[in-house]
């Protein structure tokens, strides 16, 4: 018999935000591997212990800010008003139902006044690293780069020219090096110090975002970006490095440092390394021969294009992604069958 439904909105009921929340959730999960406990003593210098007003607690903000991230939340105000209405979300939190939430603006508050100029993001990425190295997730053998564009919020047809100095070639420290170790080698005299004076070429500067940087790549959009250069790891795909630079500084500028970084904090012994074909360089190649690290990139077609029916443009139609795949044949095949896939 069809009856009309009342309001039920103001019943009471005796429930338990625990029992709200599914138990595959995914939220769930990373509570009960990962331990968050370490932001609290990272930050608490940046605090005063016994003065001023209670602060938001910096473990709940910063489990804010990675909910926005793994669920794709852009705006601080959206992700505010998600929290308030999302059980999960307030589980994962650690707030009750009843609970305030804090406001948008102590996110961004937070980040300019305590946090800018501070190692805390890179400090949290780095410790939770660590934890998947020490449940076995990570090891660190092979690591496989690329970059990827992020648009600025800010509008290409907006901005102003000024002449900047283009960023420096990645072998120019290495070559001053040799240049130094063979003057020593033959008795010479070391050269005078002298500063490299970088190109300096008009650039298009956003009046809304300085820093982005104005982009032009084949196959890509024009305008205002920043490129994410991100590492992960061989084994399960696990992020081990992430750095963002402006769209217009080169992908091979900044490898080999963080490449470095990785070794040093978290003591890999990287065997091997996949590579987009923007990190193909010369420079590149002679850091990963000095590193004692077999590097494989992605196949760079010609200018003017080859023939279609040469070898070397069949290697950039492959399905599989070459980096990929050359270092796979490496580790499962002989030497002689792997070794024509092999490129700097």
């Amino acid at each position: 018999m069809l009856r009309k439904p009342s309001a039920q909105q103001t019943a009471l009921e005796m429930v338990s935000l625990d029992g709200l929340v599914p138990k595959d959730h995914l939220l769930r999960k990373i509570e009960a591997v990962i331990d968050f406990s370490f932001i609290h003593d990272r930050v608490a210098g940046l605090y005063c212990p016994d003065n001023g007003r209670p602060p938001l607690d910096p473990t709940l903000m910063f489990k804010a800010l990675f909910i926005g991230y793994l669920f794709g939340v852009r705006s601080e105000r959206q992700l505010v008003r998600e929290i308030e209405v999302n059980v999960a979300y307030r589980w994962f939190l650690g707030l009750k139902l009843t609970d305030p939430v804090f406001d948008a603006s102590t996110l961004s508050q937070n980040r300019r006044r305590r946090y800018n100029d501070t190692s805390v993001a890179q400090d949290i990425f780095d410790a939770i690293v660590v934890q998947a190295i020490a449940k076995g997730l990570v090891d660190g053998t092979v690591l496989y780069t690329d970059s990827t564009h992020l648009k600025a919020n800010a509008n290409k047809n907006r901005y102003d020219t000024a002449v900047l100095a283009k960023s420096r070639a990645d072998y120019w420290d290495a070559l001053d090096a040799a240049i130094e170790e063979d003057r020593a080698t033959h008795g010479k005299k070391p050269l005078p110090e002298k500063e490299r004076q970088a190109v300096e070429k008009e650039t298009k500067v956003s009046r809304t975002d300085p820093q982005a940087g104005y982009m032009v790549r084949e196959g890509k959009p024009k305008g205002f970006f920043y490129l994410d250069h991100r590492t992960v790891d061989g084994r399960l795909g696990i992020i081990t490095d992430t750095h963002a630079t402006p769209a217009n500084v080169h992908d091979s500028i900044v490898y080999l440092g963080r490449l470095d970084r990785q070794r040093e904090r978290f003591g890999f012994e990287v065997a091997a390394v996949g590579l987009d074909a923007g990190y193909a360089t010369s420079g590149i190649a002679h850091g990963l021969e000095q590193r004692g690290v077999l590097g494989v990139t992605g196949y760079r077609r010609p200018t003017p294009p080859r023939c279609p029916c040469s070898r070397r443009a069949a290697w950039g139609s492959m399905p599989v992604p070459f980096a990929q795949w050359a270092l796979l044949r490496i580790f499962t095949s002989n030497w002689s069958s792997a070794f024509p896939a092999i490129r700097y």
